[in-house]
């Protein structure tokens, strides 16, 4: 007659997945930041070669793409999750290359809006096009059948995160 294995204590089972837990959510994470990394990595490169532009100039015409009628200069740090300071020299740049315009607001003269030119909508088109081509080209030997999935998935985890986040503000 086999003897029955004893349970572990609670305890035991609770630390083991606590502990399995942390693996797969470290995993998650690990692996997000690597696909992240090499896709930037590419996209960053190919901006610079093809048209000595970058990511950061790129986001923001982006966003200003969104806004035909512009932006409030201080909703893009937002909008990007960067600093303020962190985006000055990228909007100065673009506005010295013609590509955005940036003018104080009607109602509050502190207020700066800033617009898309006609010329750099002309030039984000064209990277924006080419962008979705090299996204296309970095991932086409991933299944086309598993894209929704996978994007699903990640929104659930993108969901999680910031449930996660507000609750730790709420308390």
């Amino acid at each position: 007659m086999a003897l029955a294995k004893e349970s572990p204590p609670a305890s035991s089972k609770n630390a083991a997945d606590a502990e399995a837990a942390y693996r797969a959510h470290t995993r998650l994470w690990l692996r997000l930041l690597a696909c992240t990394s090499l896709i930037e990595g590419e996209l960053r490169r190919r901006f610079r070669e093809e048209y000595d532009f970058t990511m950061p100039r790129f986001d923001v015409l982006a966003q200003l793409d969104r806004e035909p009628s512009g932006l409030v200069l201080g909703e893009l740090p937002k909008r990007l999750m960067v600093s303020a300071g962190n985006l000055t020299p990228i909007v100065d740049r673009l506005v010295e290359d013609g590509y955005i315009t940036r003018t104080p607001s009607n109602l509050d003269r502190r207020v700066q809006i800033i617009c898309m030119t006609v010329e750099g909508r002309k030039t984000f088109r064209r990277m924006a096009k080419s962008h979705g081509a090299w996204l296309a080209e970095l991932l086409a030997e991933f299944p086309a059948n598993r894209l929704d999935g996978l994007v699903g998935a990640l929104d659930d985890v993108k969901g999680a995160v910031r449930n996660a986040l507000q609750h730790r503000e709420q308390t």
